[in-house]
């Protein structure tokens, strides 16, 4: 009985996918959940799992192709599995018959025993059986092999020759067809030669690329800066992280002092943790923030949700966690869906500063960027301090100029005296 495979539900308001690869193929045996196709959306990369066990009789669609949730890909016999088992017993007999490298078959019933040299473990099965069956010494057989091999035709040689009364040398073989010539390489650009690549975008790209072409669109989108000491966090940082290593079992880093930075502000500025639907403005009193990661096939920005009631261990766990997720390329739509303010960190990558663009319907996006030692004015004082050039887009319908600023100095306030964090100030 045929099983079909369908295009499983990719979340909501996704209607169709493109299929980016078969896993398995035509004729290849299945086990019931085992992925056989990868499907990519405008967000992620899903797995289609196999119904049921059996064989993969027919794939209906093919790479590239665009497929509606429901529609039917390829089909499996569920008959095919028990089918299969009389082949696999057939090569289990043929490999009984056949003996492996290193052993000596038994002598046929009613032939002569015959005692086998000492090294006649080294040769292939093929040109030991030979030896076997012409009852030839293969000590004094000449290989004409690689690096001096018996062949089986060295064998047959040594046979004839054993017969006709002469010398036991084999007589060369035919030499075998050449192998087919490689692929040609791609000869190197001429000296002013001008070449062009035309590469299909992907799915998520053209996504993104959508995506953010209506952000600039739709919102009034504009950028204030600040720089932040960030002294403070990392004294902090480099005190209590082996501690904190220890303890929670996860490296302490940056990000979750940002994540509770903004936290903080968005209680004072709720504004840019809002966003506009139709004529209306939806405020939240909750932070869910969307973490920009880089994956293998584009920007990711799964979601850690209710971030303002997470102590810094639960942040840095599920980022890393996301993270993880991203490389592999098992993060769900679920958990990319939502997202009530967006951080994204240039500064990995080493930029020294940014405008970054709106996640709509979202109002608000904080950057930030590398850290670099700079001289600044301390006190009447000229001192070196390790400085980071902060970056807040927003969306000027909603947010107005004063709270934008007032917004970016608190988180500034806060990375530069981490002790307002913990006292909610």
């Amino acid at each position: 009985m045929a099983t079909d495979v369908k295009v499983p539900a990719l979340g909501e308001s996704i209607t169709e996918g493109t299929l980016a690869q078969w896993l398995k193929k035509a004729g290849d045996t299945v086990a019931a959940d085992e992925p056989i196709a990868s499907l990519e959306t405008d967000k992620v990369t899903v797995d289609v799992p196999s119904p049921v066990a059996g064989v993969l009789t027919e794939t209906v669609a093919k790479e590239g192709e665009t497929v509606e949730v429901g529609a039917v890909i390829a089909r499996i016999d569920e008959s095919g599995k028990a089918a299969a088992a009389p082949a696999q017993k057939a090569v289990e007999t043929t490999e009984e018959a056949t003996p492996a490298a290193g052993e000596t078959p038994a002598p046929r019933e009613g032939a002569p025993a015959e005692p086998e040299p000492d090294h006649i473990t080294t040769l292939s099965p093929a040109v030991r059986r030979a030896v076997l069956e012409h009852r030839v010494d293969p000590s004094q057989i000449k290989g004409t092999g690689k690096d001096g091999r018996i062949t089986k035709d060295d064998v047959l040689a040594a046979a004839q020759s054993k017969d006709s009364g002469s010398p036991a040398e084999s007589k060369a073989p035919a030499a075998p067809p050449p192998p087919p010539p490689p692929a040609p390489a791609k000869a190197p650009a001429a000296p002013g030669e001008r070449r062009e690549e035309r590469v299909k975008m992907s799915r998520l790209r053209q996504t993104v690329a959508k995506r953010l072409k209506d952000a600039q669109n739709t919102a009034a989108i504009l950028t204030t800066f600040n720089d932040v000491d960030m002294s403070a966090v990392m004294e902090a940082r480099a005190r209590y992280k082996d501690l904190f290593e220890r303890k929670h079992g996860i490296r302490l880093g940056f990000m979750s002092f940002f994540v509770k930075a903004v936290a903080l502000a968005v209680r004072d500025v709720p504004a840019v943790n809002g966003s506009i639907e139709g004529d209306e403005i939806v405020y939240h009193d909750y932070l869910d923030v969307s973490i920009a990661v880089s994956a293998p096939k584009g920007l990711v920005v799964p979601v850690v949700r209710n971030a303002d009631s997470m102590s810094f261990a639960e942040i840095e766990k599920t980022i890393a966690e996301y993270g993880k997720k991203a490389k592999d390329g098992t993060i769900t739509l679920d958990e990319m869906q939502g997202g009530t303010f967006t951080i994204t960190n240039g500064g990995v990558f080493g930029s020294l500063l940014s405008t970054p663009i709106l996640n709509p319907p979202q109002s608000g996006v904080l950057g930030m960027h590398r850290i670099e030692e700079r001289p600044v004015a301390v006190d009447g004082q000229v001192v070196i301090r390790p400085m980071m050039y902060l970056a807040l887009s927003y969306d000027h319908r909603l947010v107005d100029g004063r709270e934008a600023v007032t917004f970016l100095v608190r988180v500034k306030e806060a990375i530069e005296d981490p002790t307002r964090l913990l006292i909610d100030l």
